[in-house]
């Protein structure tokens, strides 16, 4: 704990943790489906792509990433939730290949249920975070609300012409994971107890630093290997996102799921009863458009997990995969981009 003088566990104050309680993929496709498609020729990424951040032209130079991302606490401790939050904001920018520049505080506060000490640290929390980064907080909005909430709304910019984005995967292309997944699953079981003792000490401690992890590395490794196609894999799981690669880019993926990076505590928190309700959304979005193979219940359970700040999943040209993986720390190869098939996602 920081300046906070009464100890809260603030995953108390949480219905849903982290980006656990991101909305469904396929509640939100449907709510948007009747929105018309904005065109301007300005507008080099926008929400079509279900890409991470909007992208709009400044100059031949430069253009600006924006993105918002806010959620209630995955972590007891006020001033860790803000580093979390706001790592996981940013990353946003980092998958489209960008540097971050300046950040809004968003946040949501139960001002009669909680002292303002924990406000103060949950915000010095993302301040760090942001300024580690490189980038400014240059204001924000709150609110008075029943659930504790923060997050960021993040402005950066990125070169036109390396924009990392949903749309430029192609066959060939090796996929490359840069974090172990299973957070929601171990952070579900840490809430409730159901993970203790050594197991729940590594787990959380292994959770914490891949979540405080910014991706920039992740990043800048991929500009500077002309890698064009990349995501962030967050609230709608490995799988989720994945699917957004395949569908923007016009192609299947092939993932082998012995492949994927485990995070410590995730097999033993599912064997003991942890599930997230974002899980079972992120689930019933993807299944139809899944070749499961002989994927097990809890590999299923894995690769449609909600994951706050995961890492980023890219799809990297051969020739390069291995000197990327070189370069970026945790970076694990995990399948392969395919043309079209009959499902977006193969699992084997």
């Amino acid at each position: 704990m920081h300046d906070t003088a009464t100890v809260v566990r603030l995953t108390e104050f949480a219905r849903c943790a982290g980006c656990a309680s991101k909305m469904g993929p396929g509640d939100l496709s449907r709510a948007l489906a009747p929105l018309p498609a904005i065109s301007d020729p300005r507008l080099l990424v926008g929400r079509e792509t279900f890409d991470d951040a909007a992208v709009i032209r400044i100059t031949d130079d430069i253009a600006l990433v924006q993105t918002v991302d806010f959620f209630a606490p995955i972590v007891d401790d006020p001033y860790t939730f803000g580093r979390v939050a706001a790592a996981n904001a940013l990353s946003d920018v980092y998958a489209m290949g960008g540097e971050p520049l300046t950040a809004l505080n968003i946040v949501a506060f139960p001002a009669d249920r909680l002292p303002m000490s924990v406000l103060t640290d949950v915000l010095r929390g993302g301040h760090d975070t942001v300024h580690d980064a490189g980038a400014l907080i240059v204001g924000g909005h709150s609110v008075i609300d029943e659930e504790m909430k923060y997050g960021l709304a993040v402005t950066g910019r990125v070169h036109p012409d390396r924009i990392l984005t949903n749309a430029a995967a192609v066959p060939g292309d090796r996929l490359v994971l840069t974090k172990a997944i299973g957070n929601g699953l171990v952070a579900t079981a840490l809430k409730h107890g159901t993970l203790t003792g050594i197991a729940a000490g590594d787990a959380s401690r292994e959770m914490l630093r891949l979540m405080l992890r910014p991706n920039r590395e992740a990043s800048q490794a991929a500009v500077a290997l002309r890698v064009r196609c990349a995501t962030d894999v967050t609230g709608f799981g490995l799988v989720g996102h994945a699917s957004h690669i395949a569908r923007a880019s016009g192609v299947s993926l092939r993932v082998s799921v012995d492949s994927i990076p485990v995070l410590p505590g995730a097999r033993q928190a599912y064997a003991r009863g942890a599930r997230t309700a974002g899980g079972a959304r992120n689930l019933a979005y993807i299944d139809a458009l899944t070749s499961w193979g002989r994927t097990s219940e809890f590999g299923r359970a894995l690769v449609t997990d909600p994951q706050t700040s995961g890492g980023l999943l890219l799809a990297v040209p051969e020739p390069v995969v291995e000197e990327y993986r070189a370069r970026v720390n945790g970076a694990v190869e995990i399948g392969i981009v395919e043309p079209a098939g009959r499902h977006a996602l193969v699992l084997e």
